[in-house]
């Protein structure tokens, strides 16, 4: 059975690679969300197995987003991807409880990884 993975991220093109590197895996995208506002509305609907979440986005960014989500819904499994990303920027989605970090461009065995230790916990 597939796990099931929720994007959030305001690039189409993030949609279709995460899409496209995951093809052929345990896990497939049943939604992608372009704010985190969407994430946020979305998520008790779909209780997906993982959420993936970029942090520079229009209006509520990532970090405030995987707060509340987090917050309302204490056992999401968030997965933290960005390009552009600083110590703080990675202490404090720790902080706040993301599961993993990875840089943007993605490689396909490092997401895979990611996915399955933060199914672990």
């Amino acid at each position: 059975m597939s796990k099931s993975v929720m994007v959030v991220d305001d690039s189409r093109i993030m949609h279709i690679q995460l899409k496209n590197l995951l093809a052929d895996t345990e896990y497939s995208v049943v939604v992608c969300c372009k704010s985190g506002e969407e994430a946020l509305k979305m998520y008790p609907q779909v209780n997906p197995d993982l959420v993936t979440m970029d942090i520079l986005m229009p209006g509520m960014d990532g970090l405030e987003t995987t707060k509340h989500l987090l917050d309302e819904n204490p056992n999401a499994r968030v997965i933290m991807i960005s390009s552009l990303a600083y110590d703080d920027t990675i202490n404090e989605s720790d902080k706040i409880g993301a599961k993993e970090f990875l840089y943007k461009p993605l490689d396909r065995d490092k997401l895979i990884d990611a996915f399955n230790k933060a199914l672990e916990d």
